[in-house]
């Protein structure tokens, strides 16, 4: 089984990072932005579009919203530009995903908030330390447990209440709307997660095992009863060595699975090379946190994520997703467009 090699981020120096952001504030002064229908909303910032995803089903139009990690980019290595501590400066509510992922976007917050803003950070609230999880791409010597939570729509489940109660104690003029919008959305949730389980139960269970690019499905196979086999995706992002791939291409021959899954957006020429050596359906269409279409579509949401990666998941693995019909990927608010920026 392979194991993968420490977890490590470049990174410039933050504290560098932290002062010249402070310089540009300074330099910047006022804001052509603090004026408009915006003003007088709370002002909320996010990192990966599932996490803006969940915020904006809960906030809806009372709140203006803007995450900061654009679609498609490497969330573990993403650096803000000094221009984000801007943004972040304005914000009343900062959400993060937390549990290590977001750690130079955490800081550049830490160092620019506003007095009484408030940090979120999701899955240091969701798991205890006794519940983490560590494996291929985040083993426990390093202490970075793995930080994918929201494959587990359980787990989501919390991140919403989470979202809710903050946005609450922080607007409570709006906390009928945000009542509202919450209970909508978590009824969906509670849909998906049960048509999730169903349509797993479809899938031979002798073929219940993933072997995927990088280690996003740790959460998510535990709670839908399914085996993370490895990734192909070293924990320091290098590519994996000669022997580790045989090694892959043995266990996945050993084991007669009959799909690997690569990323929408990282291809993956040795998820391709272990397909072809073991007879494997390679399947390139899971996504981490890119939301599928475009914002403003219906699937462009965390719901049309998972929808999209049970679609490409379960059928090559010999089950079926007629029991997903049911589900609503698309806002649970009708009073406006969506509101939020999701930077592509």
């Amino acid at each position: 089984m392979i194991r993968t090699r420490r977890l490590t981020v470049a990174m410039a120096s933050l504290t560098a990072v932290a002062l010249l952001a402070a310089v540009l504030l300074a330099a910047c002064g006022g804001s052509d932005d603090d004026a408009g229908s915006g003003q007088d909303k709370l002002r909320v910032v996010t990192t990966v579009a599932p996490i803006t995803s969940i915020v904006e089903n809960i906030g809806g139009t009372k709140i203006q919203l803007e995450g900061v990690v654009p679609e498609g980019v490497n969330s573990h290595t993403f650096e803000p530009a000094p221009s984000v501590a801007r943004l972040l400066s304005k914000a009343d509510l900062i959400v993060l995903n937390g549990l290590k992922l977001e750690e130079p976007t955490l800081e550049l917050a830490e160092a620019n908030k506003k007095e009484g803003a408030t940090i979120l950070l999701l899955g240091d609230n969701t798991l205890t330390p006794e519940q983490y999880v560590y494996d291929f791409s985040f083993p426990k010597e390093d202490g970075n447990p793995n930080p994918h939570l929201w494959p587990n729509v359980a787990l989501t489940m919390n991140y919403a209440k989470l979202v809710h109660d903050r946005l609450v104690e922080l607007d409570q003029t709006n906390a009928a709307y945000y009542d509202a919008n919450f209970q909508t959305y978590t009824q969906r949730l509670q849909a998906l997660d049960e048509d999730i389980r169903q349509a797993v139960q479809t899938i031979p269970p002798e073929n219940r095992r993933l072997l995927t690019y990088h280690d996003s499905w740790a959460y998510f196979a535990e709670r839908y009863g399914m085996t993370v086999i490895g990734a192909a995706q070293p924990s320091d992002f290098s590519e994996p060595s000669a022997r580790e791939v045989a090694d892959l291409i043995d266990q996945v021959k050993e084991e007669k699975v009959p799909a690997v899954f690569g990323s929408e957006v990282f291809p993956s020429p040795v998820l391709r090379q272990i397909a072809d050596e073991t007879d494997a359906q390679y399947v390139d269409k899971l996504r981490d946190d890119d939301l599928p279409g475009k914002p403003g579509d219906p699937l462009h949401s965390y719901i049309g994520l998972m929808l999209e990666d049970m679609r490409a998941m379960i059928p090559a693995l010999g089950g079926n997703v007629d029991a997903l019909q049911r589900v609503d990927p698309s806002l649970v608010f009708t009073d406006d467009p969506s509101p939020a920026k999701y930077p592509q």
